[in-house]
């Protein structure tokens, strides 16, 4: 159990680089370190792909709010790009938590790997990620993207423990920001599926010692251990890495996290 513990604070700490970097909040490398750490253990009971979605939730709440807290200081959030998005990502954030709970644990671990080869590919194939033209200013948000764009950010996002942010980045960079901009309103914009997805995880019955629903309460206390910190000593770098080198290394980790997870089902 210790040692489960430590492993989640160093990831933790790894998270709160990636949520201030890349908008992630944490649920690219929450989800497949508590999956692992959950099936090694083989904890009695545990539903270890919903136990990881929503531990992976309830972790998103605090680190995405910390980081747009930050964010907003520095000036990076734009609210035109926050609301009204937020609101309907939030309506189909609801939705995607409570399908979540029908869905077998395999499925849902598949449909992870799935959303993030997606993902991938459209970021290397498509243009406008990699690189972009930089606008003055930057193309503001359709009524449609806004509306339906949000309700399926929102959908998807919650039922996979995500946060939206590998949808909503590269809709922002594609509108024409800069990377550190896209990633750091990828964290307001996380907020809402992460607080939807935790209270519908977290109202499962009959949840196991140590768990609030699906939610493992030591493996956020862990992960937030490691990451807090580090959002705070993460947040000067924001904006110094090179445009380039910042769309390739978002990339570069969904291709690491992606491995992982299909090497925890061989």
């Amino acid at each position: 159990m210790q040692t489960s513990f430590l492993i989640l604070l160093c990831f933790g700490c790894l998270t709160g680089v990636t949520t201030v970097l890349f908008g992630f909040g944490g649920g690219f490398i929450t989800v497949p370190v508590v999956y692992g750490v959950l099936t090694a253990t083989a904890r009695p009971g545990a539903d270890a792909m919903h136990v990881a979605v929503a531990t992976s939730a309830a972790v998103m709440v605090v680190n995405a709010a910390a980081a747009a807290f930050t964010q907003w200081r520095q000036g990076r959030l734009h609210r035109a790009y926050v609301w009204p998005l937020a609101a309907y990502i939030t309506l189909g954030a609801a939705a995607g938590s409570f399908a979540a709970t029908f869905l077998a644990g395999t499925a849902l671990r598949l449909l992870f790997a799935a959303y993030l080869l997606v993902t991938i590919a459209d970021s290397l194939l498509r243009k406008g990620f990699l690189s972009v033209a930089q606008q003055t200013p930057p193309e503001p948000l359709g009524r449609r993207t806004t509306t339906l764009g949000g309700m399926g950010i929102g959908l998807v996002a919650a039922a996979l423990g995500v946060g939206g942010s590998v949808m909503t980045v590269p809709l922002l960079r594609r509108r024409g920001l800069p990377m550190a901009e896209a990633t750091a309103l990828a964290n307001p914009l996380s907020i809402p599926v992460a607080v939807a997805g935790t209270l519908v995880y977290a109202a499962t019955p009959t949840a196991p010692a140590g768990q609030l629903g699906y939610v493992d309460l030591t493996a956020a206390a862990a992960l937030l251990l490691g990451s807090l910190p580090t959002i705070a000593a993460t947040r000067r770098t924001t904006g110094r890495v090179p445009d380039r080198v910042h769309s390739a290394a978002y990339v570069g980790l969904l291709l690491a996290v992606l491995t992982v997870m299909l090497g925890m089902g061989s």
